[in-house]
């Protein structure tokens, strides 16, 4: 298949071959089985998956629990968990009564266990340099009750770890603080533009070092997407390339190489990315194929807040490189990494010198946030009521970039593989 092209979707009965085929095996008579899946942040056919587990789980193991993996994200509340697994009410009190649903909670210490330290010695060697301090291995203590732990989720590029899935979603997904902390201002350091993409990083290969201390056995249900619909199920347990042969697959469907770099992409935010927390995915896709001096301009007339979780601490920081960062050390010490990262991965690459930031591209935003904070934070402004979408779909110029839906779609300059495979 060549990069980007279309891709026969997988139909329901396709789905539920695969997951007979290749699931029911790895769990025993009387299992506890904890099933981890993804926020509506990730375009995922979580309601296919869901009822087919169920199917072929249910009544063979003693325990069947799903727990959404959060990572920072708000928690989800009990009507918006029905709806994303895709049950009623009514089958929520009947078929699926012994099922549980759970939200990931990252800040509250009587849901988290920490499960061992890794050295600062070894996190040093892990990050390359990175970062030489020791680190808690924290996690949702669930993973104790439980045999086993079924990951299911799509995986895309990603700015933080490379490409997401697999072990990432135990760690940042349903972890503590501490990794989160660790792992997204790792990534912000290195920066998205050398991370997003690639298979082998060091803030995966740190993922992988922490899933170590799961104390159950973990199994993965990797789906790749397309539209909405699965092009790809890779199922599989730890250790056995899974999730890099859904990462292969993934990179083919969900990047675009261009031969030269772009002045301007105008990128349409989608609604279930709720805050810039989210929606700057839109930048981070994006940024590896703008030009020097260029810019990127998210589109999302939805959206009203910076973050709803750390939209405080973002009017305190605003958004600045990881050089910014370094040279105020003293001053930003005290504020979380994971925020300090978001910062530097919306600003996306930057020097500081004498004092002064130059970033390398421009980030306009047109949302209802206001012009005066977007200013304050150190983002371009635009009012999206004088935007005319029609003009921007049909009249794009030589140079300039049109995306009707960004966020999970990458695109690169290059020759279609180049780096991939490569260490962050």
């Amino acid at each position: 298949m060549e990069p980007g092209a279309p891709a026969r979707l997988l139909t329901e009965a396709d789905v539920a071959r695969i997951l007979e085929r290749t699931l029911q095996s790895r769990f025993a008579q009387g299992d506890r089985v904890l099933v981890i899946i993804p926020d509506a942040t990730r375009t995922a056919p979580i309601p296919l998956v869901f009822r087919q587990i169920c199917d072929l789980l249910l009544e063979r193991v003693a325990v069947l629990d799903f727990l959404v993996a959060l990572g920072t994200h708000a928690p989800m509340s009990e009507s918006a968990l029905l709806a994303h697994v895709g049950i009623s009410r009514i089958e929520r009190a009947g078929k699926y009564s012994r099922v549980g649903l759970f939200n990931h909670a990252w800040d509250d210490p009587s849901a988290l266990v920490t499960l061992e330290t890794i050295s600062a010695e070894e996190v040093n060697a892990i990050t390359q340099g990175l970062i030489k301090r020791k680190l808690p291995v924290t996690v949702n203590r669930k993973v104790l009750n439980y045999d086993a732990a079924l990951v299911c989720g799509p995986v895309f590029p990603h700015e933080v770890a490379g490409f997401s899935g697999g072990n990432k979603y135990f760690f940042p997904g349903i972890s503590g603080q501490e990794v989160i902390d660790f792992t997204h201002w790792a990534g912000a350091l290195m920066s998205n533009r050398a991370i997003i993409g690639t298979y082998d990083t060091p803030i995966r290969r740190l993922i992988d070092r922490a899933a170590q201390g799961i104390p159950c056995a973990r199994h993965f249900v990797n789906m790749v997407v397309d539209g909405g619909g699965l092009v790809g199920v890779h199922v599989g347990s730890d250790g056995d390339g899974s999730w890099l042969r859904a990462a292969r697959h993934a990179a083919q469907v969900h990047i675009t190489w261009l031969d030269t770099p772009v002045k301007r992409a105008f990128a349409v935010v989608p609604s279930m990315y709720d805050d810039l927390w989210t929606g700057a995915k839109g930048m981070y896709k994006l940024e590896p194929v703008i030009a020097d001096g260029g810019e990127v301009l998210l589109y999302a007339p939805h959206i009203s807040e910076l973050s709803y979780t750390h939209g405080k601490l973002l009017d305190e920081i605003g958004f600045h490189g990881t050089e910014y960062f370094k040279a105020n050390w003293d001053r930003y010490a005290r504020y979380p990494w994971t925020v300090l990262a978001h910062s530097a991965h919306v600003r996306g690459d930057a020097t500081y010198e004498r004092g002064v930031e130059v970033p390398r591209i421009k980030l306009t935003l047109a949302s209802q946030i206001p012009r005066e904070r977007c200013e304050k934070v150190g983002l371009g402004y635009r009012d999206p009521r004088s935007i005319d979408l029609s003009y921007w779909k049909q009249n794009v110029e030589e140079g300039y970039l049109y995306v009707p839906s960004a966020g999970e779609h990458l695109y690169k300059l290059g020759l279609a593989g180049d780096g991939l495979a490569a260490e962050g």
